[in-house]
């Protein structure tokens, strides 16, 4: 393993975006996502597009679609081994 060097992290996701890869990775439509979760699809490219903000119920319900921790999509650029450290 020491010819193996950790990624670095190059970009910052916002919660929308990080919604919107989630739902690409899963091969869902925003009206795919809009059924699982009754979130009207509006809304759901309004968060996409960072209009509206996720809040914490909406990303439970997410989350639940998703296959995700709520965490995942409220927090995306949160670094655990840094804060936690600090």
């Amino acid at each position: 393993m020491s010819d193996y060097r950790r990624a670095s992290k190059r970009i910052d996701v916002s919660p929308g975006e990080s919604v919107r890869i989630l739902r690409e990775l899963q091969e869902m439509s925003q009206n795919d996502l809009a059924a699982a979760t009754g979130i009207p699809q509006s809304t759901i490219s309004a968060i996409e597009n960072d209009r509206v903000r996720i809040g914490v119920d909406r990303a439970k319900v997410l989350a639940k679609a998703l296959r995700c921790h709520p965490a995942v999509l409220v927090f995306p650029g949160w670094d655990v081994e840094r804060e936690s450290a600090a």
